[in-house]
């Protein structure tokens, strides 16, 4: 039978190890939420200055479609910074 001490012992450390997986999860949840936005709005960028760059009178039917691709994949990290903080806090 275990020692009241070496129960103790043992909470403690399976304490301070889901403390440890928690802000790992949490980490790596705002880590790749705010990189994989971060490249996709790079790459709508990229692609509308490339269209506009071939076809300049199209600017403007460009740029909306554009702005709102981008405001979609802001909120994918909007969403993960929300998930993060429900991993953290609950």
């Amino acid at each position: 039978m275990p020692t009241p001490e070496a129960v103790t012992a043992a909470t403690e450390v399976a304490a301070q190890v889901s403390a440890l997986d928690k802000n790992l999860l949490v980490s790596m949840t705002m880590g790749f939420g705010a990189i994989v936005p971060a490249f996709s709005i790079g790459w709508i960028g990229s692609k509308a200055m490339d269209a506009i760059g071939r076809n300049p009178e199209a600017a403007n039917r460009i740029q909306t479609p554009m702005v709102l691709s981008i405001a979609f994949a802001e909120a994918i990290a909007i969403y993960s910074l929300v998930v993060a903080l429900i991993i953290k806090f609950v």
